[in-house]
């Protein structure tokens, strides 16, 4: 039998190992994190590419529905037209309860369905043959799930206007379009184009994507019916419906005349004049960082709306009450965020990174959420200077928790953490401090948006790109900042005759150029996780890191 005292010792050891081993091995960190979390079939059926998906291939929905406000009740159908990629004959279509599929219909026949959860599988009759493309149409109704605070967790937000007369929209990113229409709900496979068909009251207007290509009226009701020319992200579609007064505008941008069309409540028409005025500087700063304005064909637009405001792919949505920064406040507490209107230029900055460049799984939405928050300072950037956009920036810290990693679990549906914004855009301005070379920075991001047009990606892919493009070994700072939840921690210690110094708090193979000034001159070190020295010359009057730098700062007396 083991001595007592010896296998308290050897359980002390084993709790330091693993402390430690937490701390600098990314794998476990991240298996940690996955072992907190628990999935259930549902999450696996609604963020895996299952078999019953993965044989078809979109390429186009019609989705015709009725809003009935004083029900709070929907009823429509989507029509999907689909590329068979392999022989099978089942497929998956996602409706969220309460909301029921009542029946589904391929070539005039009814086929048979069953449900499971928030996935109804369909049994198809005719011979599913590769390279054919063919079409269902979904009919479904009920009363869809209500926004509990929109747009984060979303719904239908049923809502007035200062008159009494309904004010009502769609919001569903991480909860999913399923929670209102019937789809192939997974990031993975965006539609080619679409057709979004909206009965209303006639007193009431709709504003969805894209261009605005017919109204039907009757003695009752209106249709507006919308025409989306491009690739678009499932929760990218909306539903806008108020007593709406339009606007518009042009914008002679790099891809020729851009239109521009604003829908705001009609008391709000002259504040909007004013304040909308911001989307052409937005466009004027976006197109000069990440290339033309991806949707040309669908145009752009404004959409006021009774939340905060949502990416809607050329249908953004405004809740800001036509005032600069967020709902009035500075994010970055430098004062610069008082400088613009943070929903026009945060949610129009996700044209380009979300609905042009999409993540395949939300897992990866840092892809989306990282490069627009650092588009905040990009516009900042244009307008007022580099400083300015870099002071910018690193004002945002105060925002992180570093609670988790920022990427998510793959396949089961989960984000990770809200770090993805701020940590994430200090991330991108610390790698853009270590390129030092703002004309290949520019490039980079042109050519992001160029080589990822209208596509989903993941992270690998963005990963790959910059390393590439950039010719710098940027991965063990993607391992260490998307990856885990640790910040590195500079630790340096002066002696007569030299400086030591290291990374610790970090993988165990971290390392990162650093550009310091050690008595006021400027040099740069690669610091990894281990001791390293480098000479004193003279005196020791002080050790500066360049604060574009996102660590901790350690002085060892």
């Amino acid at each position: 039998m083991i001595n007592q005292k010896l296998f308290t010792f050897i359980q002390f050891i084993a709790i330091v190992f693993t402390l430690f081993f937490l701390k600098t091995n990314t794998v476990y960190a991240q298996l940690l994190h996955h072992n907190h979390q628990h999935f259930t079939e549902q999450d696996t059926l609604r963020g895996s590419i299952t078999p019953e998906r993965a044989w078809w291939d979109l390429r186009y929905y019609h989705l015709a529905i009725e809003v009935v406000p004083e029900k709070k009740f929907i009823i429509g159908s989507n029509t999907i037209e689909y590329t068979v990629l392999e022989e099978y004959q089942v497929l998956q279509v996602d409706l969220q309860e309460p909301l029921m599929i009542t029946k589904v219909m391929q070539e005039d026949e009814d086929l048979k369905f069953e449900r499971n959860g928030n996935a109804f599988f369909i049994h198809l009759s005719k011979k599913q043959i590769v390279g054919e493309t063919n079409s269902i149409v979904v009919f479904y109704e009920g009363h869809p799930k209500e926004a509990v605070k929109a747009p984060w967790d979303g719904g239908f937000t049923w809502s007035k206007d200062e008159n009494g007369t309904d004010f009502i929209a769609t919001s569903c990113q991480g909860l999913g379009a399923s929670v209102w229409w019937p789809l192939k709900d997974h990031m993975y496979d965006e539609v080619d184009s679409m057709k979004i068909s909206v009965e209303v009251p006639q007193h009431l207007m709709d504003v969805s994507n894209g261009r605005l290509i017919k109204v039907e009226k009757n003695r009752k009701k209106k249709t507006f019916h919308w025409y989306v020319d491009n690739p678009i992200n499932n929760y990218g579609v909306n539903v806008n419906i108020g007593d709406y007064a339009h606007f518009d505008d042009s914008y002679d941008g790099k891809k020729g005349k851009l239109s521009l069309d604003y829908y705001v409540l009609k008391p709000n028409v002259e504040k909007a004049k004013v304040q909308f005025q911001q989307t052409k500087q937005m466009l004027e700063a976006f197109e000069h960082w990440f290339g033309p304005y991806p949707f040309y064909e669908d145009g752009f637009k404004l959409v006021e709306v009774p939340y905060l405001g949502m990416e809607h792919q050329s249908s953004v949505t405004y809740g800001n009450k036509f005032q600069n920064g967020y709902l009035g406040r500075d994010l970055s507490q430098t004062g610069w965020g008082l400088k613009f209107d943070f929903i026009i230029i945060h949610e129009a900055g996700h044209e380009w990174f979300a609905n042009n460049i999409t993540d395949k799984d939300i897992a990866d939405m840092w892809i989306h959420e990282s490069f627009t928050a650092y588009s905040e300072s990009l516009f900042l950037d244009y307008f007022y200077g580099k400083e300015a956009g870099q002071e910018y920036v690193r004002g945002t810290r105060f925002n992180i928790q570093n609670d988790v990693p920022i990427i998510g679990i793959y396949d089961v549906n989960s984000e990770g953490s809200g770090d993805m914004y701020y940590k994430g855009s200090n991330m991108l301005n610390m790698i853009r401090q270590i390129l030092d070379n703002d004309a290949l920075w520019l490039e980079m991001m042109r050519g992001l948006n160029k080589t990822f047009y209208h596509k989903t990606v993941d992270t690998k892919e963005i990963e790959d790109y910059m390393i590439v493009k950039l010719k710098k070994n940027l991965s063990p700072i993607f391992d260490q900042y998307l990856r885990t939840n640790i910040i590195p921690t500079f630790e340096y210690r002066v002696f007569e005759d030299q400086i030591m110094y290291r990374f610790t708090n970090c993988n165990t193979d971290f390392e990162m150029e650093l550009d310091i000034k050690i008595n006021g001159k400027p040099q740069r070190i690669i610091v990894k996780n281990k001791w390293q020295e480098m000479p004193l010359e003279k005196d020791f009057e002080g050790l500066e890191v360049n604060p574009n730098y996102y660590i901790s700062i350690m002085e060892i007396k």
